[in-house]
């Protein structure tokens, strides 16, 4: 695991002066355009963030911004009991992926992570709440439902009488807590708030989570949420996976056409990244060889390794939802692919520069893999 982040020195300013004039860090963070502010938030490590949020003069605009995971990174080191500010200024995209990030672990639902974001979007007020809960698939909210709520669709006739502790919003629909000491305020707030603006949503959460099957509720949750992760370069741990394929020996040298290395495009990244390490001075030798490309292919070369990482991420189970599982990844990711390059460079006697042009980045992982069986993760049981 990389050490403990270093403070930029732009942050590290701000705070230094902040800690002799508030008013004049906030006078120098005002000065800066809104991009710039955005910058240097993600840049600062999370440790710090609440300090930085702190002086920004105007953090309701900042905060709608920041890309997806940086949201989700923030509010956890804020904590999300105290976090509830930050939500409200959140967009609804920032808001499901903090959760899809946060709320699984491997292919299944924490819902007591899930409940902790739903008690800080409930802080935020009921707006914030309702207005995520449109955003969030209607399955993940149902198995949070039903893991804390008994429900009772009140029937024809007029002997029938609640059970015990039972309580009504539209005297059809009866629920109550299923742990003893759970005052399901968060979850009281939700329902009266969809049940004025938005009927249909609170109809059919409270069927879903009468009749609905956990099991096949969880399974349309896990692929909504897929889906949206491989959006972001977050594929799924099965195709993650296949960067440890195994290359035999006699496969290990061979390269492809020229050209055929560098075959990726941009595309949006959900984490700040301002670069990744180049130079003489770099420790792996994948970053001093993409140091030596054109602009072009050193484009390409950043977002390939980006992709990459993000499957070592996945493969790894590493949490998602940690700030430190980025800089893991990637220290990770260009471990093995430098391991690989000066491999095929070497059996080849090419530059590696050469090598990157004709041999992809997934490919030279495998390589670099294959060459040292210990850097494939266990196989958690089950899996």
């Amino acid at each position: 695991m990389p050490s403990r982040a270093p403070v930029p020195a732009a942050v590290q300013h701000v705070l230094e002066l902040a800690r002799r004039d508030r008013k004049a860090a906030g006078r120098v963070l005002a000065e800066e355009s809104l991009e710039r502010q955005v910058e240097l938030v993600c840049e600062t490590p999370v440790r710090l963030r609440a300090r930085i949020f702190d002086l920004l003069p105007e953090p309701e605009k900042v905060i709608p911004e920041l890309p997806e995971a940086e949201l989700c990174f923030s509010a956890k080191a804020v904590g999300l009991e105290d976090a509830g500010w930050m939500l409200e200024h959140a967009t609804p995209e920032q808001l499901v992926t903090a959760v899809d990030l946060d709320a699984w672990r491997g292919t299944v639902a924490d819902l007591a992570s899930f409940g902790g974001w739903m008690a800080a979007l409930a802080d935020a007020g009921r707006e914030t709440l309702a207005r995520a809960a449109r955003a969030m698939d209607p399955e993940l909210l149902v198995l949070s439902l039903k893991h804390r709520l008994e429900v009772w669709l009140k029937p024809s006739g007029d002997d029938w009488q609640p059970p015990p502790g039972a309580r009504t919003l539209d005297g059809q629909f009866y629920f109550r807590a299923r742990a003893e000491g759970d005052d399901l305020a968060d979850l009281v707030e939700l329902l009266s708030e969809l049940f004025q603006s938005d009927y249909w949503l609170y109809f059919r959460l409270l069927q879903g989570t009468i009749w609905e099957l956990p099991s096949e509720t969880e399974e349309w949750a896990l692929r909504w949420r897929n889906g949206r992760l491989e959006d972001l370069g977050f594929p799924s741990w099965d195709e993650a996976m296949r960067i440890y394929g195994y290359v035999r020996p006699d496969e290990r040298a061979r390269l492809g056409a020229s050209g055929s290395g560098i075959d990726i495009g941009a595309w949006r990244l959900p984490v700040w990244l301002p670069g990744l390490p180049a130079g003489a001075e770099a420790r792996h030798s994948i970053f001093r060889t993409i140091a030596k490309l054109p602009d072009e292919e050193r484009r390409a070369c950043f977002y390939a390794f980006v992709a990459l990482a993000n499957r070592v991420a996945v493969a790894d189970r590493m949490p998602l939802s940690d700030a430190e599982s980025t800089p893991a990844a990637i220290d990770k990711a260009a471990f093995v692919v430098s391991r690989g390059l000066d491999y095929v460079a070497s059996e080849n006697g090419l530059d590696p520069a050469k090598v990157l042009r004709r041999v992809s980045l997934v490919r030279l992982f495998r390589v670099g893999a294959s060459l040292d069986p210990a850097s494939r993760p266990p196989v958690p049981s089950g899996s």
